[in-house]
């Protein structure tokens, strides 16, 4: 929708900002959600855990608002945005109560109540989208066809791309209020000397995640101030955002993968077999991860029109970026062996060497060949991380990942995307036909080699024999 509404420079402003709202979130959360999962397992009363953590959230969330209040223009000049010093206030709203509310959606994991995880999710996303329809689509119609309308009092038409984070706010606000039954704390449950336990395990984890948001966004930021001119800056920025969104399967999946995975891991640590199931959660996720990257790169034709074409000049950075975030998903797998064994600090040191690839690769190659640059930065970065952290892995947590059959199947997939690449089709339609067998061959293959029965799929999905 953005996409369609927004010029490319506009859309560039709006990536931009949001990369620094990504990487706040990361910084005013400082580790938290893990910190709450470990000790929450291991401590005697998970009420005290979350007392404890939650003052603690609310506490820096309040200071940082203060702070960004006070230092407003400040800050506004310094990103170049003197002129909407009211978009930093914006942003920083939005970022502080998600922040907060981050541990209480985590307290809704850790007690498996899925269901209204989800609802709230749910309401976050459609109340958002509501007010983005009405700030950008009624509200427009009104001020044009009708001027004198007592409603347009709500509607100033200057705001433009700031009525995006004026919606992420009302959004965020209504789904803190609806949050608010499970933040029930007690004062006495708030101990000091806990929290001091859960900083010294959780602070490494905020290196691990600033560290991993500079692998995620610092790109979007760093292209606007490597490229000389600054509305070209912005264009790159707007094209390289738009397409880095349709690798948004892929996202999704992770993000839903990890919310899952987190609690499960820390629950399943003192099982004998535990190991064997994360090798096999392992194997499954990039099961899963491939036929995602098959799907978007195969349909590629269909997926880009939840762009506008004034960005499709990106399209050649999707399967890059696809492949990119598979192995951040896989990274993330691997790094169970430090939190389940307090070795946070390594997870710092391999944070710290992926910011340093993207920083060090982005600085050198931006300049001359632009987004395509910081895409395979990115692909590169958590490679690189994945290797070092399966290889530390093996060192200090040996998990048994069966890499055979891993390997395989990514030979597999990446040699169905490049054949389909050389082969002309006559028309769209037969090569979205082509692309379903391919695509189905995969799915073959892993149902003959995982000896995945119809009677375990339908299971698998509850369909009842």
């Amino acid at each position: 929708f953005f996409t369609r509404i927004f010029s490319n420079t506009q859309y560039g402003i709006y990536t931009e900002l949001y990369a620094y709202v990504v990487f706040l979130l990361v910084f005013l959360t400082y580790g938290m959600e893990t910190g709450y999962f470990r000790f929450a397992n291991s401590h005697s009363s998970p009420k005290k855990v979350f007392s404890t953590i939650i003052f603690s959230l609310f506490s820096t969330s309040v200071l940082f608002i203060v702070l960004v209040s006070v230092f407003n223009g400040g800050i506004a000049e310094f990103l170049n945005y003197s002129d909407k010093g009211y978009l930093i206030l914006l942003f920083s709203l939005v970022v502080s109560i998600d922040a907060f509310s981050a541990v209480p959606f985590a307290k809704l994991r850790f007690e498996e109540k899925a269901k209204k995880f989800g609802y709230l999710k749910i309401f976050n996303v459609v109340v958002n989208l509501f007010f983005i329809f009405l700030f950008f689509t009624v509200f427009p119609y009104i001020h044009k066809t009708f001027p004198d309308s007592p409603l347009l009092r709500l509607y100033n038409p200057n705001i433009k791309v700031g009525y995006a984070f004026i919606s992420n706010l009302i959004a965020s606000f209504a789904t803190l209020l609806l949050l608010l039954p499970e933040i029930k704390i007690r004062i006495d449950f708030i101990d000091l000397k806990l929290l001091k336990k859960i900083y010294s395990y959780s602070l490494p984890l905020l290196f691990v995640g600033l560290a991993g948001t500079i692998n995620d966004v610092a790109d979007k930021i760093l292209l606007k101030h490597l490229i000389e001119d600054p509305e070209e800056a912005l264009r790159q920025v707007g094209i390289y955002g738009a397409n880095y969104k349709l690798g948004m399967l892929m996202t999704i999946f992770i993000q839903m993968f990890r919310y899952a995975a987190e609690p499960f891991y820390f629950s399943k640590m003192k099982d004998y077999d535990a190991k064997e199931t994360y090798a096999k959660i392992m194997r499954y996720f990039i099961i899963f991860g491939l036929f995602i990257f098959l799907v978007v790169n195969l349909y590629i034709e269909i997926f880009k029109y939840f762009i506008d074409f004034k960005f499709h000049s990106g399209l050649h950075i999707v399967p890059i970026v696809l492949l990119a975030n598979l192995f951040l998903g896989i990274n993330y797998n691997l790094s169970i062996w430090y939190k389940l064994s307090n070795l946070t600090r390594y997870g710092a040191m391999i944070a710290l060497l992926g910011a340093a690839i993207t920083i060090s690769m982005n600085i050198s190659l931006l300049p001359v060949y632009g987004y395509e640059a910081s895409a395979w930065t990115t692909l590169i970065c958590y490679f690189t991380m994945m290797m070092v952290s399966y290889f530390l892995g093996r060192k200090h947590y040996f998990i048994p990942y069966a890499l055979k059959s891993i390997l395989f199947y990514f030979v597999i997939a990446l040699a169905i995307y490049f054949i389909q690449k050389f082969i002309h089709y006559p028309s769209i339609i037969q090569k979205n036909l082509f692309n379903s067998l391919f695509l189905l061959l995969f799915l073959w293959v892993v149902l003959r080699k995982e000896r995945i029965t119809i009677r375990d799929i339908k299971t698998f999905i509850g369909i009842k024999r």
